[in-house]
């Protein structure tokens, strides 16, 4: 008898979603969705059945709530397609590689992270403490020869200044610690929450890579297991963040985000969606970020001190802004979002250039204009990843979901786009004439790139590889892109939203 596979609608959502389930619909492949008794037994990897019947296809059809454009034999199917599973088995040992060891990294900067906020309380406690024993010594020095009443206003005195001193503590540094301190729960959480995915997928793979070994030469059964392993791979790799699906732009819609308190035309340097669809932009020139709900209105902003540069999301509901003043004055600003208002957090302070900035699992990359620095959350600088001689040449920085990958721009990287290790070695250099002056830069959360380019106006998704141009999304002439500076994707509402020049930003709707 001939088995049958189906082939859906592209409407329809495809019937092996449920990773978790893989290897239970495999054994059960045929009885559970052709209705037939086909059995694959993981031991002998042995196939036996019959033909399904047509109220099989229809029960399927409405199990799945929607109706096959074609239902063609898995024989036809195995005439014109590889039977062999050598390539697949070998894939299946690449992918549960790297998923073990993004595991094993993501775990590493869980216990990294709690390591860095249990170490910058110790300092802010030590710090207290000293500023006390240095007053108390000093006090006690003074009141060498004191008596009587003297001796007693000496005591109050010091009493009154302990307490300013710890009040200021609880007042700034332990509220600078508790933010820190939320933030470290929530980027856990977060961590945890993807290390829940990679132990699910890396037990799946394991699986499948077991079953595939045992299958041997029969073809429908290995047609069977190359369409469930294909995408369960094709899982891990979006996990991975080295998803090859390109954007096909639908739609475009333009939106101002000016506010009639703006004393400057807009220049968008920034863009970040929250996880609510709120969007939060930063505008250069009026040093403000502004809340935009999900019709993209201005309904919040707050004022920063010096032009902003960058921003990216630490959290959910939290921030951080590149801020310089072009001159002496360097800060990271923390802003946190709580029902629709915008609240400035703590400062970090710089010593050199800070234009743009990025975070992956509890690290900041900060771009200086000539160099890529790694910092923690306190503000420790950590190291120089990347130096540039020549001004202006790393502007920008996004970094790879798994944290493997960064990316960087700059005004004259002569049309560049640069690919850098962890640890900061070169890894890809890509050119490209549509690629002037190189500005705005994000990956999605499955490691597709963005890239502006601003002289070219025109916005570029490159491979994750970061080594070749996979699609021009949008350009002047077709689009009205005037001189991009940021960009950002919503997997919430599946749109890149590209910032400008001027007041307004464009939101492309893509599949």
């Amino acid at each position: 008898m001939e088995l049958h596979t189906l082939q859906y609608s592209q409407s329809g959502t495809n019937v092996f979603r449920d990773t978790r389930r893989q290897v239970d619909l495999l054994r059960t492949d045929a009885a559970d969705l052709l209705r037939e008794s086909i059995e694959v037994n993981t031991d002998s990897a042995s196939l036996r059945g019959s033909m399904p019947s047509a109220t099989a296809i229809r029960r399927i059809n409405t199990r799945f709530g929607r109706h096959c454009s074609k239902v063609t034999q898995i024989s036809e199917l195995t005439n014109t397609q590889p039977s062999g599973l050598e390539g697949l088995s070998v894939e299946l040992e690449t992918v549960l590689g790297e998923i073990k060891t993004l595991q094993i990294s993501q775990e590493a900067s869980i216990q990294s992270l709690q390591r860095t906020y249990n170490e910058h309380r110790e300092v802010m406690i030590e710090q207290m403490c000293g500023n006390l024993n240095t007053y108390i010594d000093e006090c006690d020095n003074n009141s060498v020869g004191t008596s009587g009443g003297n001796e007693q206003y000496l005591k109050e005195e010091i009493c009154r200044n302990v307490v300013s001193i710890v009040n200021e503590f609880d007042n700034i540094t332990a509220k600078q610690l508790n933010e820190m301190k939320d933030e470290v729960i929530s980027i856990k959480g977060s961590v945890t929450s993807s290390i829940h995915k990679c132990t699910s997928l890396h037990n799946d793979l394991s699986q499948f890579h077991e079953i595939v070994k045992k299958i041997g030469d029969n073809k429908e059964l290995c047609l069977i297991a190359s369409i469930k392993c294909k995408h369960i791979i094709q899982q891990a790799l979006t996990l991975l963040g080295k998803s090859g699906k390109v954007f096909n732009v639908q739609s475009k819609t333009k939106h101002n985000v000016g506010i009639p308190s703006d004393s400057h035309e807009c220049c968008i340097s920034g863009i970040c969606v929250l996880t609510d669809g709120q969007v939060l932009v930063a505008d250069y020139y009026n040093k403000r970020v502004k809340l935009l709900n999900q019709q993209y209105q201005a309904v919040s902003h707050c004022d920063v001190t010096e032009y902003v540069r960058d921003m990216c999301q630490i959290t959910p509901s939290e921030v951080a802004v590149a801020l310089d003043d072009n001159a002496s004055t360097h800060n990271v600003q923390f802003i946190t979002v709580t029902q629709s208002q915008l609240t400035l957090g703590r400062k970090l302070v710089l010593q050199h250039k800070c234009i743009g900035i990025d975070h992956h699992e509890g690290e900041l990359f900060i771009c200086s204009n000539t160099a890529l620095f790694k910092y923690t959350l306190s503000g420790k600088q950590v190291c120089r990843l990347y130096d540039e001689s020549r001004y202006d040449t790393v502007v920008k920085c996004a970094v790879s979901p798994t944290g493997d990958r960064l990316y960087i721009t700059g005004y004259y990287q002569q049309h560049n786009l640069l690919t850098l290790a962890r640890d900061g070695t070169l890894l890809a250099t890509y050119t490209d004439p549509a690629l002037l002056r190189p500005d705005g830069l994000h990956v999605t959360p499955a490691g597709q790139v963005l890239v502006c380019g601003y002289w070219s106006r025109t916005v570029l998704q490159v491979g994750w590889e970061g080594q070749s141009k996979l699609a021009m999304l949008t350009t002047q002439e077709e689009d009205g892109v005037w001189y991009p500076q940021s960009v950002c994707y919503s997997s919430t509402t599946s749109s890149i939203i590209v910032g400008l020049y001027g007041d307004n930003i464009l939101v492309f709707r893509v599949e």
